[in-house]
């Protein structure tokens, strides 16, 4: 069921929201991906770390929507490369995926995990399609990532 669009509040994400990315790509990775990653733990430190790295890198743009302690929508993207979108599942069909997609001006590709049904029909409702390339994840058990294109 798809409620009714939410208009985000975005803003650019400090290195003090790093454990709040990070809680809030574990709360949505731990619903959207339960089935890729089954019973694996969740790697809460790298990924903390992994988001301290972004928030560092002058060549990244993070932002966030949502209340400071509880973030709903995450997204980092350079000039080429959609990097990290996360909506909190209470959010989804909002329209808060797409809303953020939208902000990352000038990106031409992304990779995406194959299994990740949901992202995969926004991006190709958004008009993005696979481009053939195929990676494999940074997280155990490694499963299978797709680049997609505009």
């Amino acid at each position: 069921m798809t409620s009714a669009p939410e208009l985000a509040v975005f803003r650019p994400a400090t290195r003090g929201d790093a454990v709040a990315l990070a809680e809030l790509e574990r709360d949505t990775n731990l619903v959207a991906l339960a089935h890729v990653f089954p019973g694996v733990p969740y790697p809460e430190a790298d990924v903390r770390a992994r988001w301290e790295r972004l928030l560092a890198d002058p060549e990244v743009r993070v932002e966030v929507a949502g209340p400071a302690g509880r973030l709903d929508v995450y997204l980092a993207w350079d000039d080429e490369r959609l990097r990290h979108l996360g909506v909190r599942p209470e959010k989804w069909g909002r329209g808060l995926g797409r809303q953020a997609v939208a902000r990352a001006h000038g990106v031409r590709r992304l990779w995406v995990l194959a299994a990740n049904d949901r992202a995969r029909g926004l991006y190709e409702h958004l008009g993005w399609a696979p481009t053939g390339r195929e990676q494999q994840a940074e997280w155990p058990p490694y499963p299978t990532e797709l680049e997609y294109a505009p």
